[in-house]
């Protein structure tokens, strides 16, 4: 389906939130992604409950992890982990195919009220310097393989689009945005909502000459970059704005025309994505199981239970120490 070869010339709309639209422009043949999240990343913030930063942070990880995941060719996970000494020090994001999202975060309260106060709000701040972790996991007993890039005060999409042009040659843009929207069909609620744009420059021709490639390493720069057609449509897609890309009323669709209408749209089948957790009461009392009874007393509650939180989805699991042994 062709975005600008429409009778009225104009894109249909697609409805609903919650989906992974891939794409290709059709003049230059440069492949992208757009993710809007509504009800499933607005159910995962609200369930954490952590302050609007921290919120927002997640939320660019959950909308980064769908739009990098859902490229994947094969069933699998893909984990996006950040590790560092800034006041949202651990932070995590995983995506399993073909579209389910769990993600938690992990922050130093004291010295986030301190960032809070002094008004700063630029995520390089929040993450400060460590490293993001890109791990793809096949599952069965197929081996992991993971991928690291320095965190140094910079932003979540910016270390990606350095992790691809280090790791993979890969000319890549990425756009993140997350806000909360007054939603009128739940009753003037405040809704979280993300969505993000993903452009990367795969070449469809042949290998490349060596010369070629030496050229470009010369220059500082990957095979692409300066392909004409990738700077046209990269500076395209960098005029969308963050409201553009979590606004309920402009269908993923629509906002591809007005951004790449110039070079014509062609889009693939949108896929669903959904929350989920992996957490059961038999793992927890699996997980639980592997302790001795010295172990298990350090664990009791005040009445005599012993409680699981999941980090990720915060169901509670109680059980009776009995019960494990």
């Amino acid at each position: 389906m062709s975005a600008n070869e429409r009778d009225d010339n104009k894109p249909s709309s697609i409805k609903g939130d919650d989906l992974v639209l891939p794409f290709q422009t059709v003049r230059s043949r440069i492949s992208g992604r757009i993710v809007r999240l509504g009800d499933t990343v607005d159910r995962i913030l609200k369930r954490h409950d952590y302050p609007d930063l921290v919120s927002e942070a997640l939320g660019q990880a959950l909308a980064m992890v769908a739009l990098i995941g859902s490229g994947m060719k094969f069933d699998g996970r893909l984990i996006l982990q950040t590790k560092s000494d800034g006041p949202l020090n651990f932070l995590v994001a995983d995506f399993a195919t073909p579209g389910s999202l769990r993600g938690y975060a992990s922050f130093e309260k004291e010295r986030f009220a301190a960032l809070a106060l002094s008004g700063a709000n630029a995520m390089g701040q929040l993450l400060g310097n460590g490293h993001l972790a890109m791990t793809i996991d096949p599952g069965g007993d197929m081996e992991r393989y993971q991928g690291l890039v320095a965190l140094e005060n910079s932003t979540l999409s910016e270390a990606a689009i350095t992790y691809f042009r280090q790791s993979e040659q890969l000319p890549t843009f990425i756009r993140l945005a997350v806000a909360r929207e007054r939603s009128a069909a739940s009753g003037g609620e405040w809704r979280w909502r993300a969505g993000g744009l993903m452009l990367q420059h795969v070449s469809h021709e042949g290998g490349r000459a060596d010369e070629e490639i030496a050229a470009a390493e010369e220059r500082g720069v990957m095979l692409g970059e300066e392909d004409d057609h990738w700077q046209r449509v990269s500076i395209l897609a960098s005029t969308v704005e963050d409201h553009e890309l979590v606004d309920s009323t402009l269908s993923p669709e629509r906002l591809l025309y007005r951004l790449f209408h110039e070079e014509g749209v062609r889009v693939q089948p949108a896929r669903a994505i959904s929350e989920y957790c992996t957490c059961s009461r038999e793992r927890v009392s699996g997980f639980l199981s592997r302790f001795g009874s010295a172990e298990l007393a350090d664990m009791h509650e005040p009445d005599g239970t012993i409680s699981v939180t999941c980090e990720f989805c915060s169901a509670r699991y109680v059980f009776d120490p009995e019960s494990l042994t």
